[in-house]
């Protein structure tokens, strides 16, 4: 029996919550859009600064490069002279230098990856992000729509039936009055002295 109580008390606390969820979805919505929004921001700034390090690591490994050129040459140029022991100095420091530029080169492709991998994951996001926006507006409109349907149920239709009918009966009154106003002219005619003469010379 005590199972059952707590099984009961769990489901109107989770019934709760999702009546409170239903209730609530549209303010749910516009704060999950913001949270999306800002992960998206956060990616982005990763990407920069995954970039800025792609470029600091390029840069470090086109020095590595330029040096241990200059350090061949000079070991070469050692080691012809007879100075065996600085050439073997010379070759021990190139082939540190060359783990240092393996590395690198291991860091830029590593770089490069995570780079393209974020972009696509931000291009993804984005277009999924302008989905929920317009998704939220179209949700936001039919709300609208449905309160004003719940508030005046009959307000639309009724209202232009009766703009409608106005339109008819003034409509109906103006060409009244344009009727109204040409026989009261033919009337100023006929019984004017001077409009009958007019007429009977008029008639020969």
């Amino acid at each position: 029996m005590f199972k059952q109580i707590v099984t009961l008390v769990r489901g109107r606390v989770q019934d709760a919550a999702d009546d409170v969820a239903e209730a609530n979805a549209l303010s749910i919505l516009r704060q999950q859009i913001r949270d999306c929004a800002a992960a998206i921001d956060a990616a982005r700034r990763s990407a920069a600064l995954a970039t800025a390090q792609l470029d600091q690591e390029t840069r470090h490994h086109a020095g590595l490069v330029e040096q241990i050129a200059r350090l061949e040459t000079r070991t070469m140029s050692a080691l012809e002279q007879g100075k065996v022991e600085l050439a073997r100095e010379g070759a021990e420091v190139i082939a540190r230098i060359e783990n240092d530029r393996e590395a690198s080169e291991v860091a830029q492709r590593s770089f490069t990856a995570e780079i393209a991998k974020l972009k696509s994951t931000i291009r993804a996001s984005e277009t999924r992000l302008r989905e929920l926006e317009r998704g939220q507006r179209l949700a936001v409109a039919a709300q609208n729509t449905l309160r004003l349907r719940q508030t005046h149920p009959s307000m639309p239709s009724s209202t232009l039936k009766e703009a409608e009918e106005t339109l008819g009966r003034l409509r109906a009154r103006q060409k009244l009055e344009e009727v109204s106003e040409a026989a009261l002219a033919d009337m100023e005619v006929t019984w004017c002295p001077q409009g009958l003469e007019d007429r009977l010379a008029e008639a020969g």
